[in-house]
């Protein structure tokens, strides 16, 4: 059975662990194994987690199959707009198919909770498949970014969007 479970700083090593198993089997075809390392330290350092929480205000859900931690996702709202920003969603790749993307992602869109017509934004990797995924739930792309987050790599996006309304 699915489960969610709102992800604290003391589930820091567990989204780490999840990062780093499910990291390379998405993007290991799409980034060189130096861009991967430099990204996940950059992004699921056990600092930059913190500060994701403490000070970016991310929130974070982990999805549990069973007992099994399987996925997790992290959202934050844009002050003062109507936007909020979906900087994670990802699952073990064999928990794909399943619904539990769809799942989580729904779960994401509850705790959100809009007042009003609200719009979900994400930048995903031009070459990721995640793609159809989006699609499938109602999001469209909006633009393409070449973000430089240092050391000589690009992400190279698309940024989709979905519009939500009240709950």
């Amino acid at each position: 059975m699915v489960h969610f479970k709102e992800g604290t700083t003391s589930d820091i090593p567990l989204i780490r662990q999840l990062s780093h198993t499910i990291w390379p089997l998405v993007y290991g075809s799409i980034l060189s194994k130096e861009q991967m390392d430099y990204m996940l330290n950059r992004m699921y350092s056990e600092s930059s987690l913190l500060d994701q929480m403490n000070r970016l205000l991310h929130h974070f859900i982990l999805a549990f199959n069973d007992d099994t931690p399987v996925g997790y996702a992290s959202w934050s709202w844009i002050t003062d707009s109507n936007l909020y920003r979906l900087h994670k969603i990802y699952l073990v790749p064999s928990q794909h198919g399943k619904g539990i993307g769809r799942q989580l992602l729904q779960h994401v869109i509850r705790n959100i909770a809009p007042t009003r017509e609200t719009i979900l934004e994400l930048n995903v990797n031009r070459r990721n498949k995640a793609i159809d995924f989006y699609t499938r739930e109602g999001f469209r792309i909006v633009r393409s970014e070449d973000n430089d987050i240092g050391n000589g790599y690009y992400m190279n996006d698309y940024v989709m969007q979905k519009t939500i309304g009240p709950a």
